[in-house]
């Protein structure tokens, strides 16, 4: 048999009929292929199987941790540091290039143990495909290991089957396959061998099964199409490979301050350097070695050695209160997307709604019921149309016949486990069976009545369903209960029931029931027509049941039912929209479905949705324009979400994309921030997510944002206060050399003298600094977290009136800090009659004293320091813990020797912590005269201020 390599995808299989389609793929509908060429396929074309992706090593992640420029200009400050130790051996080890190489291994291991758990998308669509299959090989039936499927296969599909491969359908028994996790349709799709004529959506091929969906319902046969990378599974694998990595606005900041940071350091060093070479007559190795230090010590100074390890700890401390809020975050550095997030691009089922159908209304003769309630749990308030708890009694009559037929002409089973309801079977039948237990009609009552005998199964050619049972009330017939498609039913019922009674169907009435099943499509609601009809029991024959016995039927009612919105995602869209967040719904289910349920929960406020169908028409440069319009996406598939979160990116919209198929996955991974639901769904998209909501519940995604906002003003609070204590220590190295003979700053030997020693910055930065600014990233939220809008893409981490507010701290730091120095020794602006030991001691504790007092400055941008005070207690712990450190560098004997400080007196200490206070009230002087200019311009109509 020659092989025909031309995969069913290529010629639009859908399109054309099934024998065209076993003709060009080399195969017979019933033989199959033989399987010698079956083999020879297998062999050319490879095992039907994902490509798995290559799994990164351990060391290859680990070093992926040293590639920021801040970690790289750490190790070279390191390294520097080691070389000049081994020029001088001043000290038993180079304490400087270990405490630098300690934080930065610290940074390192903290980044590789919270993320080693690798993206694994691919491998996990692996495990969702079948492991067996039975197809028909030379004319045999037979079962085979998935893997060896190749196109031309015949396979052969039954109820509870996984499909093994992208398949064309042959024939259809009722069949029906779950293409939610793969469409985003909530409801099975009933699968019909008939050619499509034009263009179809992925969700509308109708006769075509694909690899990874199952059966839910009747039996079918297809051939293969495509395996492997070729079937729609495989296509959305190469997509989440193909996905380039992102970087969060957070890693963009800090990198750009490393690059910042170390072109500073170069520029001061050099300067200096070249400077005191010149003006001072350097010469000699022990003179250079001397101005080496120095530019070591600024580098020292300059670098925040703690950042790169305080960042990853916040987040981490981050990550743990998200996960209190059922928000499970899998990457660091998602936590400050989220924050930022201006789109959340969301599914809709399983995600707005529940996935699981729910009947909303029953409409018999005598007028309109509505249920409540959600889901699969039989609890709800029954109602009728004029709102009213009391129901007339030939409508209730009506209601318990409707819902009598619908629970029983069904194969579904109803289920309880753990406190959770679940259905097992058509989750339409199930959505009848719990409407039926709301109303009060219990399982065991009806199997003690109606015994069932017989059945005809539904066909998609006839629309319907039937089933007969003996009652034991009326033991004289059998009832035969048919539900199905309401236009088709109608025209097999010529009555219809009212209360008790029975009434002809006119031409009038059918015409009103049919505008009525209009209307309830109209409100997005799947609709049933359900009828019945008694057979006298001696002429009934258990062996002659067929579809002739859906004749002369009496008409019940019209049964309407929608997958639902999530009770809580309305109050979580409002909220979202209040924080200045838009809700963007994308899914692949029908458009008039997403539209109603868009504006039930607020989304939108029209019935406007844009369907993939009109995607593919639309250029990008139109997409571009209406991606600020649409709310409501509906008919897409995955390429088609991949370029809406595209098309919202390019708008510099920072996407948060939410879902739980496998259909999501690419779009999960190519957003900003992946949102991932943690029940229901699938490993893929779990895995293709930043995050992951443990309760599936969207309100929880706004509850992350907030925490992300939260954990965002942390951080900056954190850079504002170690980038302004550095930018003090920079300079205080600067100032103090440059102005070295003002201050009387001198060794006594004529050799260079430091204000500070490099060991005394690397304390105060990875030390004295480290805890405060980890108990930063530890204060809690206010209540403008959430009626701010989202920050700007283009606004860095770091903003211009930030640099300028740490600039300010640094001169206020540095004058401060070598003011006390000038008075600490002889000579300069202020006599002093101490060691240049004791000056640097000095120096260095007031330094340390003035990130003390800066931290609590370092809070908020414009509001008083005193505001909320004692809401951080760990704050105040780790300013304890860094005062209690400084007491011990500067007495415990060892750690004397270790960093050169002398003992100091009361008084000294007095006059230390006073001038470090000079940050606080300066500070606050300043905001004082800020607020009270922006409450004035505020008062006249003036645009307020940024203050940030």
């Amino acid at each position: 048999m020659a092989t025909n390599r031309v995969t069913g995808e290529s010629l639009a299989a859908y399109r054309l009929p099934p024998d065209a389609v076993v003709d060009a793929l080399g195969s017979n509908a019933h033989h199959g292929l033989s399987n010698n060429e079956a083999q020879a396929r297998l062999e050319r074309e490879g095992p039907n199987e994902l490509a798995a992706s290559r799994p990164v090593p351990g060391w290859r992640k680990l070093l992926a941790q040293f590639r920021e420029p801040l970690v790289i200009l750490l190790l070279v400050a390191a390294a520097i540091s080691f070389i000049l130790w081994l020029f001088e051996q001043d000290s038993e080890l180079p304490y400087e290039a270990i405490a630098i190489l300690a934080i930065v291994l610290l940074n390192a291991a903290m980044g590789f143990f919270q993320q080693a758990r690798a993206e694994q998308s691919v491998n996990e669509l692996q495990r969702m495909t079948a492991s067996q299959a039975t197809v028909i090989r030379g004319g045999e039936q037979c079962r085979i290991a998935a893997s060896d499927v190749v196109i031309g296969d015949i396979i052969l599909l039954e109820e509870g089957d996984t499909v093994p491969a992208d398949g064309r359908l042959i024939q259809s028994v009722a069949l029906q396959t779950a293409e939610a996790a793969l469409t985003g349709e909530s409801l099975p799709e009933a699968k019909e061998p008939e050619a499509i004529v034009g263009e179809a959506p992925l969700g509308d091929r109708q006769n075509m099964v694909f690899s990874g969906t199952s059966v839910t319902y009747g039996r079918g046969k297809a051939i293969v199409t495509a395996t492997g990378m070729q079937t729609q599974m495989g296509q959305i694998a190469e997509m989440l490979e193909a996905a380039p990595p992102e970087t969060t606005p957070l890693q963009q900041e800090l990198a750009r301050v490393g690059r910042l940071l170390g072109l500073v350091v170069i520029a001061i060093a050099a300067v200096i350097i070249g400077t005191i070479i010149a003006v001072e007559h350097v010469s000699g190795l022990a003179g250079l070695v001397d101005v080496l230090i120095l530019g070591v010590a600024l580098a020292v100074a300059a670098v925040p050695e703690g950042l790169p390890a305080i960042v990853t700890a916040v987040l981490a401390l981050g990550v743990q209160r998200m996960a209190k809020r059922n928000a499970i975050v899998r990457h660091l550095a998602a936590v400050e997307t989220l924050g930022s997030a201006s789109v959340i691009a969301s599914d809709k089922t399983g995600t707005l709604t529940r996935n699981e159908m729910t009947v909303r209304a029953v409409v018999t003769a005598s007028g309109r019921v509505t249920l409540g309630g959600t889901g699969y749990q039989p609890v709800g308030d029954i109602q009728s149309g004029e709102g009213q708890d009391l129901i007339n009694a030939p409508l209730k009559h009506e209601l318990e016949r409707a819902l009598t037929v619908g629970d029983r002409a069904t194969n579904a089973i109803l289920m309880e486990e753990d406190g959770q309801w679940h259905i097992q079977g058509d989750p339409t039948e199930g959505a009848l069976i719990v409407a039926a237990r709301k109303i009060g009609l219990a399982d065991e009552m009806l199997d003690a009545r109606y015994e069932r005998v017989g059945e005809v199964p539904f066909s998609s050619e006839r629309k319907l369903m039937s089933t007969l049972h003996t009652d034991s009330e009326q033991q004289t017939h059998i009832q035969v209960f048919t539900k199905g498609a309401p236009d088709v039913l109608l025209s097999r019922c010529n009555r219809e029931r009212v209360g008790t009674e029975t009434r002809e169907l006119t031409q009038e009435r059918r015409a009103d029931i049919l505008r009525i099943n209009e209307e309830l499509a109209g409100e997005a609601l799947r609709t049933l027509g359900v009828a019945a009809r008694q057979l006298p029991t001696e002429t009934f024959d258990p062996d002659a049941v067929s579809e002739h016995l859906e004749t002369d039927l009496v008409f019940v009612g019209l049964i309407g039912m929608i997958d639902p919105p999530r009770e809580e995602a309305k109050a979580a869209v409002a909220e979202a929209l209040a924080a200045g967040i838009r809700p963007v719904m994308i899914t692949g289910d029908h458009p008039v479905t997403a539209a109603v349920i868009g504006r039930e929960l607020g989304i939108c406020h029209d019935n406007q949705a844009l369907t993939g169908a009109e995607l593919d028409k639309m250029p990008d440069a139109e997409l571009g324009r209406r991606v600020q319009e649409i709310s409501v996406y509906a008919r897409v598939n995955p390429e088609h979400k991949l370029r809406i979160v595209r098309a919202l990116q390019e708008k510099r919209a920072i996407v948060a994309m939410t879902g739980d198929g496998v259909n999501d996955a690419p779009a999960l991974r190519n957003a900003d921030i992946g949102i991932a639901m943690g029940i229901t769904g699938t490993d893929v998209s779990r895995k293709a997510a930043d995050i992951v909501l443990a309760d599936d519940n969207f309100a929880s995604i706004v509850a992350a944002v907030e925490e992300g906002r939260t954990i965002f003003a942390n951080i900056r609070k954190f850079l504002r206060y170690l980038l302004s204590t550095n930018m003090g220590e920079v300079l205080t190295m600067f100032l103090g050399v440059l102005f070295a003979d003002r201050i009387g700053l001198s060794a006594g030997n004529g050799s260079l003298a430091l204000p500070l020693l490099a060991t005394h910055i690397l304390w105060i930065n990875m030390v004295s600094d480290g805890a405060p600014a980890l108990a930063l990233g530890l204060d809690p939220g206010d209540d403008e977290t959430m009626r701010n809008p989202p920050r700007p893409r283009v606004e860095g981490v770091i903003t211009r009136g930030m640099w300028a507010w740490i600039v300010f701290v640094g001169v206020i730091v540095s004058t401060g800090t070598l003011l006390v120095l000038d008075a600490s020794m002889p000579g300069g602006l202020i006599e002093g009659s101490g060691s240049l030991a004791y000056g640097q001691t000095m120096a260095f504790t007031t330094l340390v004293f003035f990130s003390l007092f800066a931290v609590f400055v370092s809070r908020s941008d414009h509001q008083s320091a005193f505001r909320d005070l004692f809401t951080n207690h760990w704050l105040w712990v780790s300013v304890l813990l860094s005062l209690l450190l400084q007491l011990a560098v500067v007495y415990v004997p060892f750690l004397q020797k270790a960093f050169s400080t002398v003992s100091l007196t009361p008084g000294d200490w007095l006059l230390c912590t006073l001038t470090a206070s000079s940050v606080l009230w300066i500070s606050e002087a300043t905001r004082f005269i800020v607020r009270r200019n922006h409450h004035r311009q505020k008062s006249h109509g003036d645009s307020p201020l940024n203050l940030r």
